[in-house]
Parts: structure tokens; C-alpha cells; sequence
């Protein structure tokens, strides 16, 4: 029998993390157990808590989260109404399944500076390291190390990023599903608004996630852990997201199971 590893990708939702633009943090609200023996009884009239186990009750949690708070998949209508060249842009509960599982590649753009483009050449460079050849509804993750700094004000501005055309460069591959460990598929803000404001130039603002008007595809941003998959491919990833209706994205767990 082959020795299985589940290798979670994933960030924890976490309450007050500077890991956000501050109108995005998100809050948790914990009820505890005695908290929760307080609700029971209201819930149960005539109930008292010393009938409870040791006088306690349930635990549960408030979340004031959006839905790219933590690890998340983007769906295409996140980055326009249109996809396809016209067509209507998925939401989150419309994503087909069968583009959350499937074979993994990770690329590593770790040695690229923060801010730093991820270009075609970049990733045929990379590609022609690994000698991997990209394949219809390979899940493509990209490692930059930004997660390093995840859980300090850094996290927003560490990591390269993609642009339009690498973008496009794995959707015309028929690529569906991509990754980054960093905050954003695109570079981070700081440094697209820094070149919009050198060059007036609206082509750099979200240029990557707009490459989406063009070919529809998911990309899932704040992941974590991609080194310890300790492979460039040959693993499977499984990222289903939650099920909101009609959203632009949808929390998910990744999860990268290597055989």
C-alpha cells in the first residue's frame, strides 16, 4: 500500500490579523462553553445548567469575515460580468468541480523581489527546469514565498506576481485553476499603484485578474505551505470551495495529496 500525505495549503481565519486592507480584517467572535450553557438554558425553558455536562454548553463562533478573507477561490465574475469573450462570468456556486481537482504543479518565483513581474519567459524558464509540460485543467501554483510573512503588516506588500499575459500564457493551456502564496494573483498593490502613477497607464491596474474578461479561470490567493509539498508535480490538489450563491469567491481549505 502507497504512503499517502495530505499537505494542507491553507491560512487559518484569524481574528485582527494585519494581513488586510483594514476594512477587511477579519473579526471572530468566540462563544465558550459557558457562554453557551447560558444559551442553552434560554433555548430549553426549565432547563438548568447544572443538568448540563459540569454545567456546560455549547461552543460556537461570530465571523465578520468577506469572502476573500484567508485562503479563498476567486471565481471569474470577481474580476468582471463578462468571461469568455462575452459570456456571463461564473459566480462561485457555478464553478464546475471538475476544475478543483486535479494534477498539481507548482513553479518557484521565490527568488523574485518583492513586487517583481512573473512573466511568460519567467515561467517557461521554470517549466524547463522542472521539464514539466502544462496540461488541460492542471492546477498551477505559484511559490514566492510570501507566506512567510503571513500574520504581520509585510504579508500585503512581499511577493512577485503575475501579469496579463503569463496569465493568459497557462489559460490558453487550458489551465483553470491557479494558486499563489501571496495576497494577490497580481502584484501587490503598492507597486501597481506605484507604476499607474509613474506611467498613467491603466493597462498595469489588476491586469492579471482582468486577463480573466478574456478566458474565464479561478485563481486561489493567501495560500501557504507550497515547499512542503517537496515536489514539482506528480501530487493531486483538491480545492473546493464553499458554496455561496452568487458570489465572487469562496473560502476553501487546498489541500496537495502526494502519493
Amino acid at each position: 500500500m502507497r504512503e499517502r500525505r495530505f499537505v494542507d495549503l491553507s491560512v487559518a481565519i484569524e481574528s485582527g490579523l494585519p494581513c488586510d486592507p483594514p476594512m477587511m480584517i477579519p473579526g471572530v467572535n468566540y462563544v465558550d462553553h459557558v457562554q453557551g450553557a447560558q444559551q442553552m438554558v434560554e433555548f430549553f425553558p426549565g432547563l438548568k445548567k447544572e443538568q448540563l455536562p459540569n454545567g456546560l454548553g455549547w461552543a460556537m463562533e461570530f465571523l465578520t469575515i468577506t469572502t476573500h478573507s484567508g485562503t479563498h477561490l476567486d471565481a471569474p465574475y470577481h474580476y468582471h460580468p463578462t468571461m469568455d469573450q462575452g459570456k456571463k462570468a461564473l459566480t462561485i456556486d457555478e464553478v464546475p468541480l471538475d476544475w478543483c481537482f486535479g494534477n498539481g504543479v507548482v513553479l518557484d518565483f521565490c527568488h523574485k523581489a518583492d513586487g517583481e513581474r512573473i512573466t511568460v519567459e519567467d515561467l517557461k524558464k521554470e517549466l524547463g527546469r522542472i521539464e514539466y509540460d502544462i496540461k488541460p485543467l492542471d492546477i498551477v501554483l505559484i511559490h514566492t514565498g510570501a507566506d512567510l510573512k503571513w500574520g504581520s503588516p509585510e504579508y500585503l506588500v512581499a511577493g512577485a506576481g503575475m501579469d496579463k499575459e503569463s496569465t493568459l500564457y497557462l489559460t490558453k493551456k487550458g489551465v483553470r485553476v491557479v494558486g499563489i502564496d501571496a495576497w494577490s494573483w497580481d502584484r501587490p498593490f503598492s507597486y501597481l499603484a506605484r507604476e499607474f502613477a509613474q506611467t498613467k497607464d491603466p493597462k498595469v491596474v489588476w491586469e492579471a485578474h482582468f486577463a480573466g474578461i478574456e478566458i474565464g479561470y479561478c485563481h486561489m490567493e493567501k495560500m501557504a505551505n507550497l515547499s512542503a509539498i517537496g515536489r514539482s508535480s506528480g501530487f493531486t490538489v483538491c480545492c473546493f470551495p464553499v458554496k455561496i450563491k452568487g458570489a465572487s469567491a469562496g473560502w476553501v481549505r487546498p489541500v496537495a495529496i502526494v502519493d
